[in-house]
């Protein structure tokens, strides 16, 4: 994988991170298209460094909230921020499951290829247009019990070609949140998870050139294009949610995922 090469992945990566049209999904469609062929190690190192990026991207779109969120937690009281912080801690719990005992008997069952992320594409091209018919007069607060159920979406977003947050936003307004709290919420569910996983890998030195197999130049590359577009896309999303278009994304996964089947099926 040369700089360019890891630019352009870099930059599917962010603008897709945060568009219900998965990222990981287009990442693998991506890898073919460029003819890109890499170790299972340096495929690893590469999607943890582009997630890492999209998730500081985040953390810079959501710095006022998250600094709010903070205060009150070290207040040591059991106020509205210290709650919505145990609640992404709840909707953490599905997804640390997975990741710890059930990620690699995951990719053993389904595997990762194109015809998997096709036909996730169209399940997530179906999510996505329910909540285009839900309508719900009331829209509520998120619950302890919805920020569970909406994990549960995020850790079934581990196969490619789901969308992690067509998954979760998904969910969470078929649940009868309100838009704005469930696109935030979203977003800052992931935080924690994809640091730790980052954390880990550098831990581990996974990152080093020697190690993973990818250039410096290549890392850098990649990592800025994420993070870049990632905050385009980002402040995107929640504009989109807000004003109920998420059924053009649906369109979009829908033709996307097809194609993909179509693809690797007959050609």
């Amino acid at each position: 994988m040369n700089w360019l090469e890891a630019f352009i992945l870099g930059l599917v990566q962010g603008l897709t991170e945060f568009l219900p049209v998965s990222s990981s999904g287009h990442l693998i469609i991506g890898k073919e298209l460029l003819g890109v062929s890499v170790n299972p190690e340096a495929e690893t190192t590469f999607e943890v460094l582009v997630h890492c990026a999209t998730v500081l991207s985040t953390i810079f779109v959501f710095r006022e909230e998250i600094w709010k969120l903070l205060q009150g937690l070290f207040k040591f009281q059991m106020n509205e921020e210290t709650q919505y912080v145990v609640k992404i801690c709840v909707s953490m719990i599905p997804v640390l499951i997975v990741g710890l005992f059930f990620k690699n008997e995951v990719k053993n069952i389904f595997g990762e290829g194109v015809v998997l992320v096709g036909w996730m594409l169209l399940v997530t091209a179906i999510l996505l247009t329910l909540t285009y018919f839900a309508k719900f007069r009331q829209q509520k607060e998120i619950s302890y019990l919805d920020a569970f159920i909406i994990g549960v979406s995020q850790a079934i977003a581990v196969l490619p070609g789901l969308s992690r947050s067509g998954a979760t936003i998904s969910t969470g307004l078929l649940l009868g949140n309100k838009r704005a709290d469930i696109a935030r919420f979203s977003f800052l569910m992931v935080l924690v998870p994809i640091l730790g996983e980052t954390f880990l890998s550098v831990l581990g030195g996974d990152f080093s050139p020697k190690v993973s197999g990818i250039t410096t130049s290549a890392m850098v590359a990649g990592f800025l294009a994420a993070f870049i577009s990632g905050l385009l896309a980002c402040k995107a999303m929640i504009a989109i949610v807000k004003r109920s278009k998420l059924v053009y994304f649906a369109v979009y996964c829908a033709l996307v995922g097809a194609v993909a089947l179509i693809w690797q099926l007959f050609l």
